[in-house]
């Protein structure tokens, strides 16, 4: 059985920490692909997993450019993670999901991440707290991937709202980086995620947890995330512990025919500069 956290810290091993976000928006695939094949998504998927299979830490699919299709699109999702199994065997497969509700409609929910689209991790948000979350928190060869404080613009909104907590009197996304490192993580098999937006509080969240808990840190790119200060801050004392997601930067690099060499190209660039930052070479 694939268990994530056995899978993940084996690409850490290898010094793989790039996360290739594939978030296959139809109407952003590349001409050239739309017009000579009977399904782009799954092509345009398939040449950008063969292309960065030998770098990518993770690939980690975003369900809403698939579900914004119908039933037409999730089978594409299913699809898409068969092929990553095929062609990556050993990559770790992240469903950008989101996903949150009371206990027992959770249930379904991790049928849909687990058993239907077959993941070997999802992203949760702990607005419900850990009693809703208990049927994902039970699932433990699985990846559970919380919400903490993330890349987008209006983040801080609640997420920096200073709470009365048994921590103390802290930010609210300090209370939820506590609160799953200490309380939730019986399993063993949670992560937090941290834009690389926000590199001070990419920082306290590392203190937070230590050593070996992953960090899916979403924002390099077009978010405008600096590589030097979300490695130096995401790290662990091992120099390992991130999930570097870069998902457009990487995957509609280009628009032409070559979008797949342009895929791997960045997929490489990332790789070498978080390789050389880890090495305290300066990028």
């Amino acid at each position: 059985m694939r268990n994530f956290m056995e899978m993940l810290r084996a690409k850490w091993e290898e010094g793989k920490f790039v996360c290739v976000g594939l978030d296959s928006e139809l109407a952003k695939i590349p001409s050239f692909v739309t017009h000579h094949s009977q399904n782009p998504v799954i092509t345009f998927n398939r040449e950008i997993i063969e292309a960065t299979r030998d770098i990518a830490g993770a690939y980690k699919p975003n369900i809403a450019f698939f579900a914004s299709r119908g039933t037409e699109g999730i089978r594409d999702l299913v699809t898409t993670v068969g092929i990553i199994k095929e062609v990556a065997p050993s990559v770790p497969i992240i469903l950008d999901a989101k996903r949150a509700d009371i206990g027992n409609t959770n249930l379904g929910y991790v049928i849909e991440a687990f058993v239907m689209i077959d993941a070997d991790a999802v992203t949760v948000n702990p607005y419900f707290g850990s009693e809703a979350l208990l049927p994902f928190l039970g699932q433990k060869e699985k990846g559970v991937i919380v919400l903490c404080r993330t890349s987008n613009k209006g983040a801080a909104e609640f997420q920096n709202l200073i709470t009365e907590s048994e921590f103390g009197k802290i930010p609210l996304y300090q209370v939820v980086a506590h609160s799953v490192a200490k309380k939730w993580n019986t399993a063993g098999n949670c992560a937090l995620v941290f834009g690389a937006t926000a590199p001070a509080e990419l920082a306290i969240g590392r203190s937070i947890v230590g050593d070996d808990f992953p960090l899916l840190i979403p924002g390099i790119g077009k978010q405008g995330g600096d590589l030097e200060k979300t490695v130096n801050a995401g790290k662990d004392s091992a120099g390992r512990g991130m999930i570097i997601n870069s998902s457009s930067g990487i995957i509609f690099a280009s628009s032409e025919e070559d979008f797949a060499e342009a895929a791997r190209r960045e997929t490489e660039k990332l790789h070498n500069g978080i390789t050389e930052i880890l090495k305290g070479i300066k990028v």
